[in-house]
């Protein structure tokens, strides 16, 4: 109870008012909508260098994200906690479905991603970045009027968690997963392989 008193007390602190700036309004909707997109194309572009240990660490990345969002997914199911809207608080600023706050999914992917990083040396400063839009996209989802603070904290939880498990279960699963993506990145690629536009 106290815990949920706390979060209502930080959620109508951090909600935007009912007449908000749109300055503010535009710049949460870029941090809420899309800022998140970076991720695939940093996936993508640290995939495409030729070192492998950045493809694994791209490959990490990539399993802790699908561990994490596997894990909101059962918390989702076991405890339904009602988004802001939902439970007629705050004032709403962004269209969003009616699914469980509890973990933010789009603040588990990009902490994910970062903790990850952070841990490879090639990656490091990428991580940090992401780690700081991170408090962007934390800030301006719960300003919107779609996510708790809980729901950041929980999120950044579960990104620790599963980002530890995947470092720690690395040498069961990587081995194998990277030859299989290397052979389908070679084999969907080729013709741009051949050409020299991308690398081997």
């Amino acid at each position: 109870m106290i815990m949920e008193a706390l979060n209502l007390r930080l959620f109508d602190w951090l909600n935007a008012p009912a007449h908000a700036s749109q300055f503010l309004l535009m710049t949460a909707d870029v941090f809420a909508i899309y800022v998140i997109y970076l991720v695939p194309l940093l996936l993508a572009l640290g995939w495409l260098h030729r070192a492998p240990g950045r493809q694994k660490g791209v490959l990490q990345a990539l399993v802790a994200c699908v561990m994490a969002l596997g894990v909101n997914g059962v918390i989702g199911l076991f405890w339904n906690h009602p988004r802001p809207f939902v439970a007629h608080l705050g004032h709403t600023y962004l269209s969003h479905s009616a699914t469980p706050s509890f973990p933010s999914d789009h603040m588990t992917i990009v902490t994910t991603v970062a903790l990850t990083f952070l841990a490879y040396p090639g990656f490091r400063r990428i991580g940090a970045a992401l780690g700081l839009l991170s408090l962007g996209i934390a800030w301006s989802r719960i300003y919107l009027g779609v996510h708790y603070t809980m729901d950041m904290l929980g999120a950044v939880g579960v990104s620790a968690l599963c980002t530890l498990m995947a470092r720690r279960l690395e040498a069961l699963y990587m081995p194998g997963l990277h030859r299989l993506t290397r052979r389908l990145y070679r084999r969907l690629f080729s013709p741009f392989i051949a050409r020299g536009w991308l690398a081997r």
